[in-house]
């Protein structure tokens, strides 16, 4: 395994994490110019297997509603399981606990490989949401060791 992060604010990379991020929330699929405008705000990364994007992570700054930091990592299907995923996490877990002592999640339901990835991390759901017009929730969940 030769695991890759590199940290997104511009160029090829923005639509590598646009990539997975749709591919695996098709729910909710971003336009490159939301991505973009994300990458000004929050920390945006994509991993790589050699130059095979793999995955990508969010890490988000507590907003108003919620002392949490958001740790999102996603890992496209087909490389799962191999511990790309556990690797990708450690190495962004750092970055949203430099924001708070509070870290979240949130996943699809659909994702049920995330879910349990989520769970097995130590992370407990707090809250189900529906985006406007969608029927699958996301799943908020907030880490157990806070």
């Amino acid at each position: 395994m030769s695991l890759r992060i590199e940290h997104v604010t511009d160029g090829p990379g923005l639509a590598d994490w646009q990539f997975v991020h749709n591919e695996i929330i098709p729910t909710d699929p971003l336009p490159l110019d939301v991505v973009r405008e994300r990458a000004q705000h929050r920390r945006l990364t994509v991993a790589y297997d050699n130059d095979v994007p793999v995955g990508c992570a969010t890490v988000r700054p507590p907003e108003e509603d919620t002392p949490a930091a958001t740790l999102i990592v996603r890992v496209l299907p087909a490389h799962r399981r191999q511990g790309f995923g556990d690797e990708f996490y450690a190495a962004e877990l750092p970055h949203a606990q430099a924001l708070s002592d509070l870290v979240e999640t949130i996943v699809l339901e659909s994702n049920q490989d995330g879910l349990r990835f989520a769970l097995a991390h130590g992370f407990v759901e707090t809250e189900r949401y529906l985006l406007p017009g969608d029927t699958i929730p996301f799943i908020t969940l907030r880490s157990a060791d806070c």
